[in-house]
Formats: structure tokens, sequence, C-alpha cells
């Protein structure tokens, strides 16, 4: 694969405790922008989510919304993108961000940031896309989750290759060369015939 032409980034709607959060996120937002690489996200102007969208724009790259009426009815939508998707319900932002991408980075965030990314994994693990999904590990954020994937391995109920194919790391420019020369997962979901026939 050659670098994303957008990329759906995931990220909490809140800044986090500490201040490498919104620094990182910033530095994010101004190395997409920097590669020309266009912004997908939840179309927000708070937390790490407003802060990703205007170092991108500040950078002078493309940022691209996608968030329900209900929430642009209470005023948290960001005034200045590019363009903006306005749709009717979760289900429907998540698939529009999904239309809108070719890869999918995960910040640091909250359980929407969690329902978000792990449907695009499990996504991938169903062969349903081939696109690189990477969590960008800042101050060992996710290092707790990582952990967990292992374990899924380790029970046998996520293969090798699937965890393997999710890029971890807290090194943006590796983050960005890693999306460059994914290849995708072909591995099939199920452990062994008896899941099938379940």
């Amino acid at each position: 694969m050659a670098q994303p032409s957008s990329l759906c980034v995931y990220c909490g709607s809140s800044s986090g405790k500490y201040p490498e959060y919104v620094e990182s996120a910033r530095a994010f937002g101004t190395e997409m922008a920097r590669r020309g690489i266009a912004l997908v996200y939840g179309g927000g102007k708070v937390g790490l989510m407003g802060t990703v969208a205007d170092a991108v724009l500040a950078a002078g790259g493309k940022a691209i919304g996608v968030i329900p009426r209900q929430l642009v009815e209470r005023e948290v939508a960001h005034p200045g993108l590019t363009d903006m998707h306005v749709v009717e319900t979760m289900h429907q932002r998540k698939t529009r961000m999904y239309e809108l991408s070719d890869a999918f980075v995960a910040l640091p965030g909250g359980f929407g940031t969690m329902d978000e990314m792990f449907e695009m994994l499990t996504w991938a693990q169903l062969g349903l896309h081939t696109y690189p999904c990477a969590f960008f590990d800042v101050r060992g954020y996710y290092t707790q989750l990582r952990r967990m994937m292992n374990h899924m391995v380790s029970e046998n109920f996520v293969r090798p290759e699937q965890r393997e194919s999710i890029w971890f790391g807290d090194d943006m420019q590796q983050l960005f060369d890693w999306m460059s020369s994914y290849q995708g997962n072909s591995t099939p979901k199920w452990i062994d015939s008896r899941s099938v026939e379940a």
C-alpha cells in the first residue's frame, strides 16, 4: 500500500490528564498535513478531536468531519472544517468515516474511540477491508490493551497473524512509514472448524 490519502483518526472528545496527549495530537495533525494526508474524524471541536483538526487546518491540510445531527445541535461541531458530513445516527457516522478513509489510527480516547477502532479491527479480521489499523501509544496509554490482545492470541481467540497486523508504538514517523508499506492481512478469522460449525 502507498501512503494513505485519507486517514481516519479516532480519539477523545476530552483532552486527557496530561499535556503530552494534546501535544502529540497537535504534532500528529501537523504531520498529516505535511504529508498531504486528509483527516477524516468525528467532526468535533473539543478535546483531542479538535486539537488534531485544528493542527491539520493550521498547516494547510484538509479536515473532513462526520457528525450525528444531535451532536451538531449540542454545538460541539467544528465550524471551520474543509467538509462536514452530518448524519442521523452513530452507526451511519462510523460507516461514512470508513467509506472516506483508507487507514485508521487511534490516538488516546475513551469508550467511543475503542468502539470505533474495534469495529474496524473486526471488519479487517472478517476480510471486509485490508486497510492498516494502528494505535498511537502516547505515554503508554495503550500498553494494557496491547497485553490484552496478546492474551487473546495466547487463549486462541485471535490468530497471531491478525494481532501482528495491528501496529502499536509511540514513534510517529515509524507509524506513517508502516502505513505506507502495509500489505494487508488475508488470514481467515476462524481458529478451527468448530468455530465455523457453531
